[in-house]
C-alpha cells in the first residue's frame, strides 16, 4: 500500500458523558431516598439552673418572707401598744460653784432637778446603766453628770435630782464671756439628756435603744448658792437604736 493510499487514521472524538454532581449536603441535614437533601429539625437545648441560681432564690424569697412577717409584727405591736418618747422638764437649776482655779481652768458644779414623764399606758422604761446629763455654754461642755438606774411604769412621774461636776482648760476666756452674758439678764444654755433605755412590753424587755433630748435654757443669772430662774426653756426628744 502506498503512502498515498494510505489511509490515515485519526482518533475518533468520544464525547465523555457528564457525571451527575452530587449535590452538596448541608450541615444539619440528610437525604432523601432520592438523593434529596431533607433538613432535619434538632430540639433547642434546654436550660439548665444552676444550683448556685436556686440557692439566691430562695434566699431572696425567705428574706423577704422575714421582711413581711417582721414589718407585720411591728405594726400590730404598735397599734396594740401604742409607744411614745419619754419627755423631761427641768424644774429648777442651782449653781453651786462656779470659779477660775489658778490654772486658769473653770470649775463648775450644777445641781439640777428633772423631771422624767412615761405617757405611755402599756409600756415601762428601764433607765440602764450609763445615762448622763450635760450642761454647755456655746457648745463648750460646763458640766456633766449621771442618771441613776430606775424602772419606770406606765404613765409614771419621777423626778430626779443629778449633780453634774465638770473642768475647762483655759477657762478664763470663757468666764469674762460669761460675766459678760450675765450682765444682759439672759444667758442661754443648753442641756442635753442621753439616756440608754430598754421597753418593758407586758412581761417582754425588749433591747436596749437611746434616747436623746436637747433643752435650751435661758437663765437669768449664775450667781452660785441661790436658785437660777429660768426664763425659757424647749425641749426636744428622738431615739436612736
Amino acid at each position: 500500500m502506498s503512502d498515498h493510499q494510505r489511509q490515515r487514521i485519526h482518533p475518533m472524538d468520544v464525547e465523555a458523558k457528564p457525571h451527575p454532581r452530587t449535590p452538596l449536603v448541608p450541615p444539619g441535614s440528610s437525604r432523601s431516598e432520592k438523593g434529596i437533601p431533607v433538613p432535619v429539625h434538632h430540639p433547642p437545648p434546654q436550660r439548665k439552673r444552676s444550683c448556685f441560681c436556686k440557692c439566691i432564690c430562695w434566699t431572696l424569697s425567705l428574706l423577704v418572707l422575714l421582711l413581711i412577717i417582721l414589718a407585720a409584727t411591728v405594726g400590730t405591736l404598735y397599734i396594740v401598744f401604742k409607744p411614745k418618747l419619754p419627755n423631761y422638764s427641768v424644774d429648777t437649776l442651782r449653781i453651786s460653784d462656779l470659779r477660775l482655779n489658778f490654772d486658769l481652768s473653770l470649775y463648775a458644779k450644777f445641781d439640777v432637778k428633772i423631771t422624767s414623764k412615761n405617757p405611755n399606758k402599756k409600756i415601762g422604761i428601764y433607765y440602764e446603766k450609763g445615762g448622763k446629763l450635760s450642761v454647755l455654754y456655746t457648745n463648750t461642755k460646763l458640766c456633766e453628770g449621771f442618771l441613776p438606774e430606775f424602772y419606770q411604769g406606765h404613765q409614771n412621774k419621777t423626778v430626779l435630782n443629778v449633780s453634774l461636776t465638770g473642768q475647762v482648760q483655759s477657762g478664763n476666756t470663757l468666764m469674762a464671756a460669761l460675766q459678760q452674758q450675765q450682765q444682759t439678764g439672759r444667758i442661754p444654755l443648753e442641756l442635753d439628756i442621753h439616756a440608754p433605755v430598754a421597753i418593758k412590753l407586758g412581761r417582754l424587755k425588749l433591747k436596749k435603744v437611746k434616747v436623746l433630748g436637747q433643752c435650751q435654757l435661758v437663765v437669768d443669772s449664775l450667781s452660785t448658792n441661790n436658785l437660777v430662774s429660768i426664763k425659757a426653756s424647749n425641749c426636744n426628744f428622738r431615739m436612736k437604736l
